[in-house]
């Protein structure tokens, strides 16, 4: 007998195989960083991606946007930016005599905001307003951004001078923080074959159109979660507040504040994406696997001690997985 749910996430997830395909003819070598932007999109989460110039993240998002039909704005975060300039303003009109409001780059599908952490406080707080509201007041009247809406914000983690980094309050608020890393020796052989001597001109197919996405998280919905991944879910994110419990009294000195609830919601969401991607109306605990580093790697917050002896939030969180039992 064919489980309706399982044929369900076959049919609605069959564009993704398509769009990740396409993605990969052009970024080569970032399969992590596209699944990770599937996961995203998928649960409904914002991403931050952190990695130096040259690693094709804008080329990623622009890729994806133009793979889905939608709305593609790329904003460059400068410390002389205005919330206004994110969000739009009104305008005036000296021949009518009438007001009217222009929107911002902010009212798109997709938007990339590129060196998130170089503008000021100001501005990453409207951003993070609407990523968090899906919308945003403008001239006295409340406007719903559009749907699926994705944010994809990027910041350089080797030059700090200049920048205004994120609170870790406003941090939290992205699903996913992925780490952008070189490609492999073969991959960066392609990736200069294709740009340095034939210089193809790199293009995408469209796949759909964003309605597509909305129905594939209708589905999403199918995907199953056992009350035993839930319980390895909040086992993790506990084991991040009070690592003494989980057998890593050890930990205890490095960590200053762990995951929150939201934390838990978010390795949920994430994990059940994921299982989707594969093509699964359940998850494993091998999907909670598969997404913690890039939920929990920026929720972490480790101490000086941790900062003086070179452990990171990512070796915390890798040694609670190692740690916890799995169901």
């Amino acid at each position: 007998m064919n489980d309706p749910a399982a044929a369900r996430i076959e049919r609605e997830g069959a564009f993704l195989r398509d769009v990740l395909r396409e993605l990969e003819g052009v970024v080569v070598g970032q399969r992590a960083l596209l699944e990770g932007l599937l996961v995203g999109l998928l649960a409904d989460g914002h991403v931050l991606l952190e990695g130096v110039p040259g690693l094709a993240k804008s080329l990623a998002a622009q890729s994806l946007a133009n793979c889905l039909g939608g709305v593609f704005r790329r904003i460059q975060f400068t410390p002389d930016l205005l919330p206004s300039d994110l969000v739009g303003t009104q305008v005036y009109n000296p021949k009518s005599g009438e007001w009217s409001v222009r929107e911002g780059p902010v009212f798109a599908h997709f938007v990339l905001a590129d060196e998130i952490n170089r503008a000021p406080a100001k501005v990453q707080s409207a951003l993070l307003e609407a990523m968090q509201e899906r919308q945003v007041s403008l001239a006295g009247e409340t406007r719903r951004l559009p749907a699926p809406f994705l944010v994809l914000a990027t910041q350089n983690p080797v030059e700090q001078e200049g920048t205004y980094p994120l609170p870790e309050a406003q941090i939290d608020r992205f699903l996913l923080k992925l780490k952008v890393d070189y490609p492999a020796k073969a991959d960066e052989k392609e990736i200069v074959r294709r740009l340095g001597l034939a210089r193809e001109r790199l293009a995408v197919r469209r796949v759909c159109d964003p309605s597509r996405v909305l129905e594939a998280r209708e589905a999403l919905s199918s995907v199953y979660v056992d009350d035993k991944v839930l319980d390895y879910v909040v086992d993790v994110v506990a084991a991040t507040r009070r690592p003494a419990e989980a057998g890593l009294a050890e930990l205890a000195p490095f960590i200053l504040y762990g995951g929150s609830p939201r934390a838990s919601i978010a390795l949920t969401a994430a994990a059940r994406a994921h299982a989707f991607l594969q093509g699964r109306a359940f998850t494993l605990p091998a999907d909670v696997k598969a997404v913690g580093a890039a939920v929990l790697r920026h929720r972490v917050v480790v101490t000086y001690e941790a900062e003086a002896e070179g452990v990171t939030s990512e070796n915390v969180v890798a040694r609670i997985f190692d740690a916890v039992r799995v169901p």
